[in-house]
């Protein structure tokens, strides 16, 4: 089983003198040349005068996109630690144990708009780019990264998934590469209230996180469908709808007001 999560906008700077960025340590190390690609880009764009426009972001962030022109010798941390949005929060991977430590290495990937994907422990440095981003801003360069990445990443996972089951809890922005549907379980979390169901971000986030937690947790590793809706169970109402056509697998975890 692998499960699939997105990064998060917000993340805690790693230490000073840390170790610098290497591409080839990264999981994947196959797309050093993309991950390059898009590095490069970046950094160029971070330096631009339109750089808020061209990467889209607030003005109350743009300390990050100047931090951006320092990625090659900036200290790293592992994913897992850098980022710390809701859904990393409810994961609390400082928490893991030795073996549940050793699942995670195992089975998560992180998807990301900077590096296409990382293994959970990664050593990557805090940077600010989203999927959604497009960068050229000189007429070169890798362009929308969702498709970007959609190219790159499609034979190296193809590779690495195989036929497992593949547990996503990625936002819609982060699904570059999915596997066929009939082996994938996508995480949906929903509110529940006089019979009305109603997503809230935030609490689906923080329901993913912890739905990742107590797979990497769980005492008997989950291999299927019936296992990750079992241990989602001890903490949510569940509803598994199967996969049509092109539509994968669902999980509705459901919390109910």
């Amino acid at each position: 089983m692998l499960i699939h999560l997105p990064p998060s906008e917000g993340k805690t700077p790693p230490a000073d003198g840390g170790d610098a960025l290497d591409l080839s340590a990264l999981t994947l190390p196959e797309l050093a040349e993309p991950r390059r690609e898009v590095l490069d880009a970046l950094v160029s764009a971070s330096s631009r005068e339109d750089a808020q426009k061209v990467l889209r972001v607030g003005a109350n962030v743009m300390g990050e996109v100047t931090a951006n022109m320092r990625l090659l010798e900036a200290p790293t941390a592992p994913a897992h630690r850098l980022y710390t949005g809701v859904l990393y929060d409810a994961l609390d991977a400082d928490t893991l144990d030795e073996a549940a430590r050793a699942r995670a290495e195992e089975q998560v990937l992180i998807f990301s708009g900077l590096f296409g994907v990382t293994g959970f422990s990664d050593p990557i440095p805090a940077h600010r780019l989203s999927m959604g981003v497009t960068l050229a801003p000189d007429g070169h360069g890798p362009g929308r990264l969702s498709t970007f990445w959609k190219q790159a990443l499609a034979d190296p996972l193809d590779a690495l998934v195989g036929d497992q089951l593949v547990v996503d809890c990625r936002s819609s922005a982060y699904a570059v590469h999915r596997a066929a549907p009939e082996q994938t379980l996508m995480v949906n979390s929903v509110t529940e209230r006089d019979g009305e169901r109603k997503v809230v971000t935030h609490f689906a986030k923080h329901a993913r996180g912890t739905l990742t937690g107590m797979l990497l947790r769980a005492e008997r590793p989950a291999e299927s469908i019936d296992d990750v809706a079992e241990i989602a169970a001890s903490a949510w109402a569940v509803e598994v709808r199967p996969a049509t056509g092109r539509t994968p697998h669902q999980l509705d975890l459901i919390s109910r007001a």
